[in-house]
């Protein structure tokens, strides 16, 4: 490999002849070998750090500080690194040292390159146009980067949510499908009353579908940057109005509705957002958990569990027993929830670890959150796909146990008195004789009476 030396503080340092990245980037590929994730593992991450550049370059140009050759190349180079072209030129870890600088300074080389090049210069030849003086021009990476990964966290969100919403859809075809199973309910995991098995997977769409709704109200925080708050928030070395200016170009930019922080000291340490955010993929990780327990509880068997549910047959279950097929799909999604479980817990303590004007942990905290999107899209698409939509019910399973509950002598209880439902339900559990036939051979019920009371659908509503 052919390489070009490049030098900063601390000396010269070969860097590869063709990247566009440069020395900065470079004590980063050796200094940070962590989590093996890089920045390209996060297209939005990369086309978020275009975008904050472009809005910089286009409010530096507006109060004179950039000439017309240097903003206009600066602008091409910045839209090319958004379609994804230049993503392989950000192999910097995820997790690093110094507070996002070197995912800030990989960002402005790797554009100063992309402008050299246009300006049919040599890469690295920084004279014509400088990684720190022109592309970080009125900048810090306090304010740059944080700002990209809130940018990066609106686009995420997009995807999570979209994948939510298939997922709810699927569970609510279920709902449809099996409108008309009729099953016990169970409390405690022993039998209460009748439902339907529709009921139940309504219920799946309904708790997941509020999610939907709390993601995006958490994302809105994302909303409020802190550009031009540059070091710690004083806004050295930005001109006057430079924060305003350059939120209201990155919602031009990026079609989201940017604002400028209204207190920059406070916005440049703060991580709320993050937390607030982190918490809603943790509620929606638990809920998800607890359908993935249900549906394994469901499926169980098949001779000696519920058995109320099929799941889609995936893999041969055991290398010792022979026709055992497992619930692999539920148990990887219940994996994927303690995952993200575990990485809200590093949010917070990373989000709580900030001293005085800087939160130096946001590299671990932005790629938790990150994480936990990618992980959540992969599950919930992977849940919908090769288990929810193939799920069958086995009705006559499902019927048998209401017939054969204890459960149902709930419905005596308006007719007959707590107290001798009680009895009879005790009776019924010792001697193996049904509620229906003890209560008719008691006389405590005529048979037309019992059967309307028994009906299970008149249990599956009020009435």
């Amino acid at each position: 490999m052919n390489y070009r030396k490049e030098s900063d503080l601390l000396g010269e340092l070969q860097v590869p002849a063709n990247a566009y990245y440069g020395v900065q980037t470079q004590r980063a590929i050796e200094n940070f070998k962590i989590s093996g994730q890089t920045l390209s593992s996060y297209p939005e991450f990369i086309r978020a750090l275009a975008w904050v550049k472009k809005g910089a370059a286009m409010t530096n140009h507006s109060f004179g500080l950039l000439n017309d050759e240097l903003y206009q190349n600066i602008l091409l180079a910045c839209d090319e690194l958004a379609t994804g072209k230049y993503n392989a030129e950000f192999p910097i870890d995820m997790i690093q040292g110094g507070a996002g600088t070197s995912v800030n300074m990989n960002a402005n080389e790797v554009i100063a390159n992309i402008v050299l090049e246009k300006m049919g210069k040599e890469k690295g030849d920084y004279t014509h146009c400088s990684p720190n003086d022109h592309i970080n021009l009125s900048q810090s990476t306090n304010d740059a980067y944080p700002t990209a990964i809130k940018l990066a966290l609106l686009q995420m969100n997009e995807k999570l949510v979209e994948k939510l919403a298939s997922i709810v859809k699927a569970f609510r075809a279920k709902g449809e499908e099996f409108q008309d199973v009729i099953k016990m309910g169970r409390t405690q995991l022993q039998d209460a009353v009748p439902m339907t098995l529709g009921q139940e997977f309504e219920a799946f769409a309904a708790t997941l579908e509020e999610d939907v709704e709390r993601l995006n109200n958490n994302a809105k925080l994302f909303v409020e940057v802190n550009m031009g708050a540059t070091a710690i928030g004083t806004g050295l070395n930005a001109p006057l109005g430079y924060a305003k200016k350059c939120a209201e170009n990155l919602a031009d930019i990026t079609g989201y509705p940017i604002v400028s922080a209204p207190n920059l000291v406070e916005a440049t340490p703060d991580t709320g957002s993050y937390v607030i955010y982190s918490s809603a993929m943790k509620r929606l990780a638990v809920k998800l958990s607890k359908i993935c327990n249900d549906l394994r509880l469901l499926s169980s068997g098949p001779r000696a569990g519920l058995y109320e549910i099929n799941l889609p047959p995936m893999q041969p279950g055991s290398s010792i027993m022979p026709g055992k097929v497992n619930p692999v799909i539920p148990e990887v999604v219940n994996q994927v929830c303690y995952k993200i479980i575990g990485n809200d817990l590093t949010v917070t303590f990373a989000a709580e670890a900030g001293q005085l004007q800087l939160n130096v942990m946001e590299p671990v905290l932005s790629h938790a959150i990150m994480e936990n999107i990618q992980f959540l899209c992969n599950a919930l698409d992977t849940l919908r796909e090769k288990c929810v939509v193939g799920i069958t019910a086995n009705k006559e399973v499902c019927l048998n146990m209401v017939k054969n509950s204890i459960g149902i002598v709930t419905a005596l209880n308006p007719a007959l008195g707590y107290k001798t439902s009680t009895a009879i339900a005790k009776e019924a559990l010792e001697t193996g004789k049904s509620v229906y036939d003890l209560v008719l051979e008691k006389n405590l019920l005529s048979e037309k009476e019992l059967n309307d009371l028994l009906d299970p659908k008149n249990m599956l509503q009020s009435h």
